[in-house]
């Protein structure tokens, strides 16, 4: 009676056993379909709206699209030779030179004065709160009006630039259209709107910095220089590396602003690898989308080993 009493008691034990395994197994499955649930958006928003317009521009590069191949639905297969055709052309390494000045000086110049400005109004002086406020109008501003009121201001003849210079006694300059200033003139317009994004993201990165760092610096005798070089710029790296980062894949796309002042001209002065995709495409009224479609797989590669290049620093950093 009592070996009975045991082995049912074994068994109903083990049968409790066997419940609760069942139930943590459908408790782990419903948090897994819980957790696909929430995943799912996301997923769908990236397959939409980056997967397959990626594809559908690797498919555009590869054929030989027209207007006529849009409707008819038969375009001719080319392989590389839209690649080729484009490295080929005498306008490649004119935009490319381009795309790199353009790209490197707005970067450049966007996170020095971002910087300086994020540090400046780091010390809460009366009125900073709306001095930042005024430095972000330029962000705010649709790019059409911003790119309007330079192509203004630098226009030849009655430009206000060209107004003030010829108060100090300059002549007068065709920033927007002479070869030798074109580029600089949209480098410029660029840097401007892109000065109140670096400064919110660095002085974003200055709040998390600890104010008794700057208090222990300052009892031993520290400068404000020093401070700035041995505190706030190495505390500030891995928020810089990620401004910097999106400051590059926005500056190499960047087309309104160009298009607007100078459409790219004169004779490709201004002509960056972007301003060459959407000419091709939707700017000559021919439109020829497959060269263009090359030319923005070239841009995408450019940003993707960017990417990869501050990934890469970023786990070197951490394992240092």
């Amino acid at each position: 009676m009592l070996t009975r009493t045991r082995t049912e008691a074994a068994a109903a034990s083990g049968d409790g056993a066997a419940r609760a395994a069942a139930g943590a197994t459908a408790r782990r499955r419903s948090g897994q379909w819980t957790a696909f649930a929430y995943l799912a958006p996301l997923v769908v928003y990236l397959i939409v709206f980056y997967a397959y317009p990626l594809y559908r521009n690797i498919e555009l590069s590869v054929h030989d699209y027209t207007p006529r191949a849009f409707v008819q639905g038969n375009p001719e297969f080319t392989g590389l030779d839209n690649y080729l055709n484009i490295v080929s052309d005498d306008t490649f390494l004119t935009a490319l030179r381009n795309t790199a000045l353009f790209t490197l000086v707005s970067i450049a110049a966007q996170y020095a004065l971002g910087l300086a400005l994020a540090v400046f109004f780091h010390r809460n002086f009366r009125l900073s709160v709306m001095l930042r406020a005024m430095f972000l109008v330029p962000w705010l501003l649709p790019l059409i009006v911003s790119a309007s009121t330079w192509s203004w201001m630098l226009n030849s003849e009655n430009g206000i630039v060209n107004s003030v210079l010829q108060a100090f006694g300059i002549g007068q300059i065709n920033w927007l259209t002479s070869p030798d200033t074109s580029l600089l003139s949209v480098t410029v317009a660029n840097i401007w709107l892109g000065i109140p994004f670096n400064l919110v993201i660095l002085y974003a990165g200055l709040q998390n910095i600890p104010a008794d760092l700057y208090e222990a610096a300052g009892l031993d005798g520290a400068n404000a220089w020093q401070r700035f070089w041995r505190i706030t710029f190495p505390l500030l790296r891995s928020v810089s590396a990620i401004t910097l980062l999106l400051g590059l894949i926005y500056t190499l796309k960047v087309v309104d602003i160009i298009w607007i002042m100078t459409k790219g001209g004169p004779a490709d002065a201004s002509t960056t690898l972007a301003i060459w995709s959407y000419r091709e495409a939707f700017g000559t009224g021919q439109p020829d989308f497959s060269p263009a479609a090359a030319v923005g797989n070239l841009l995408i590669l450019i940003a993707f080993a960017a990417g990869l290049a501050h990934v890469h620093l970023q786990r070197k950093e951490e394992r240092s």
